[in-house]
């Protein structure tokens, strides 16, 4: 048994002290808000086996300068910090090579895949099961072309086992009857879920997490310190605590964290939006991505979540709201008959690694830290892997999948 602090109260640092904690360590959470409040509590709520296909695609660069200028387009960018993302966009650029694409594809679908089960598992034991729902995930698009450029991500999909089922105007109707007629073109991905309450899973997790005697400390890490032989500092705003193993899963804070340790991380800032519409009722069971237009609608326990746009701006800039009335907008031509009113919005902060691939594995200059971050759009699905990979090298076990593509020593020359 060791004493092991979890830095981050996520979805990916709750369901990793679970993991921990049933094999019969000593785990503490500690965390500036409380579980669920950060980044985890807005995103859309994907369970999702068959989401594999990374944000660097071949092709994606071509496609920056047209939604730059679309005001309803997918992604912002603060050209104040490009300086500062120049090595971020440099390695994006290198993964947008078709070889690496396939390699991203195939990490991802191994750290997903098992999402679904484990979330079974783990809102089962929490006595939370509603709160997952499985019944797919619906792709769809308003013009053939549209449908065609995706040719190479369902291929993706294939490849690594992902059930899908192409639909027609017909199908989709069907599936999500308040779907605007104008989506005639599109795939299910069969075997994906989602959640009610991204936030209300991370505070069910956290309960149960807590109740099997885990603790949680609301303090800011502000300083980590490794000592030889005197295990791992944490210092905070008021008390300073200590700790036998540390794992960082603080989102894009990790990056702050890790450069004290002595590693480097691209790790950026990638600005998530989303809207949530009460009460409203479209007769759809699954999630819905416009694939062209790049937004999600889930239909969550409090209404319709309306989520999506990239923006890569300063992590504690202000939200640009018009990011979230431009999701209001979407909505109202997704979903005709609806009334887009009286809305909630919300901005979170992705911690978005150019190659999409987390950083998973324990630090180069010190053993008894490791690391779990940078899962970007991924964090939700890949949070049960991640926690086991962790437990593996808690206990000095060879991990159940290749952590190499995960290194933090990868970002090391740029």
């Amino acid at each position: 048994m060791k004493e092991i602090t979890v830095i981050g109260a996520g979805i990916v640092g709750i369901v990793t002290a679970i993991y921990l904690q049933r094999e019969g360590h000593r785990v503490t959470v500690v965390d500036r808000q409380s579980p669920g409040e950060g980044t985890s509590f807005g995103n859309a709520g994907s369970v999702a086996p068959g989401s594999i296909v990374p944000v660097a695609m071949p092709g994606t660069l071509k496609q920056v300068p047209k939604w730059l200028s679309d005001p309803l387009g997918p992604l912002t960018l603060s050209w104040r910090q490009l300086p500062f993302m120049l090595p971020w966009f440099l390695h994006f650029q290198r993964a947008c090579n078709p070889d690496r694409v396939q390699r991203a594809a195939a990490v991802l679908r191994s750290l997903n895949a098992p999402s679904v089960d484990a979330y079974v598992d783990l809102l089962g034991a929490a006595g939370a099961p509603e709160l997952l729902r499985r019944e797919g995930m619906l792709h769809v698009y308003k013009t053939e072309a549209g449908f065609k450029a995706s040719a190479f991500g369902r291929r993706l999909r294939a490849d690594n086992g992902c059930a899908m089922e192409l639909v027609d105007a017909d199908k989709i109707r069907e599936l999500a009857p308040g779907l605007s007629p104008g989506y005639r073109w599109g795939f299910n991905l069969l075997d994906n879920a989602h959640v009610r309450s991204p936030q209300g899973v991370v505070q069910a997790l956290a309960a149960h997490f807590k109740h099997k005697g885990g603790m949680l400390i609301r303090a800011n890490v502000t300083d980590i310190r490794c000592d030889a032989g005197a295990g791992v500092q944490l210092h905070t705003d008021d008390v300073v605590l200590t700790a036998e193993c540390v794992v960082i899963a603080a989102g894009y804070a990790s990056a702050k964290l890790a450069a004290k340790l002595g590693t480097k991380v691209l790790l950026a800032p990638e600005r998530g939006y989303h809207i949530e519409i009460p009460g409203a009722v479209t007769a759809q069971h699954c999630p819905v991505t416009d694939g062209e237009s790049r937004f999600v609608a889930t239909p969550m326990a409090g209404g319709l979540r309306i989520a999506g746009t990239s923006e890569f701006q300063a992590a504690d800039a202000a939200p640009n709201w018009a990011r979230a009335e431009t999701l209001a907008k979407l909505a109202e031509g997704m979903f005709p008959g609806i009334k887009v009113e009286n809305y909630s919005r919300w901005m979170g902060v992705r911690p978005s690694t150019p190659d999409s691939s987390p950083v998973i594995g324990r630090s180069p200059r010190h053993r008894q830290v490791l690391f779990a971050f940078g899962h970007g759009h991924w964090g939700l699905m890949s949070a049960p892997v991640t926690g086991q990979l962790v437990a593996d090298l808690v206990a000095d076990r060879t991990p159940r999948i290749d952590l190499s593509p995960f290194r933090p020593e990868r970002f090391s020359l740029y």
